[in-house]
């Protein structure tokens, strides 16, 4: 593979992995619409989610974001929508965090109701936001050159089965 088609894979791979984010998502909504699995198995598979979106867009924020500001100052006002973006969702998944800490089997048909609004609402906004910026920012990120993701994909990119 070439650097340049290295370089282009970026932008792809960040597809895949708002691809795998939605995945993730829509189990986890239909497992809490079914209520099958144990009650404390959706909390974890939940705050597993919670964590891997919020390491998605905090990786965005800290790399992809200034990297791209850097090589294409145009993109700011993009930027900067996508971080406001990031802040609501962030918001959203502090709810449902806290919603689903002491979800085990004692968990009543109120708290579930809960938790699926916050999860319909979570992805109503994360569709949106993904894609925006699909439509925004591949293109340049397919453009984008960072040395140091030669060597290592950065944490934007990665799933949980990527994560170390």
């Amino acid at each position: 593979m070439s650097t340049s088609d290295r370089l282009a894979a970026f932008g792809l791979e960040l597809i895949n992995v708002h691809e795998w984010l939605r995945e993730e998502l829509a189990q986890l909504r239909d497992d809490l619409s079914a209520a099958t699995p144990p009650k404390s198995e959706l909390r974890v598979h939940c705050l597993a989610f919670c964590t891997a979106l919020t390491r998605h867009h905090t990786g965005e924020d800290d790399t992809a974001f200034p990297a791209l500001a850097v090589q294409f100052p145009e993109l700011a006002p993009v930027l900067r929508k996508l971080q406001q973006d990031h802040a609501a969702i962030e918001v959203i998944l502090s709810r449902v965090a806290e919603l689903v800490e002491g979800f085990d089997a004692a968990a009543g048909p109120d708290e579930v109701r809960r938790v699926r609004g916050e999860l319909d609402g979570l992805s109503a906004i994360m569709e949106s936001h993904f894609a925006y910026e699909e439509r925004e920012i591949v293109t340049a990120l397919n453009k984008l050159d960072v040395p140091g993701w030669h060597r290592d994909v950065p944490r934007f990119l990665k799933t949980d089965e990527d994560a170390p």
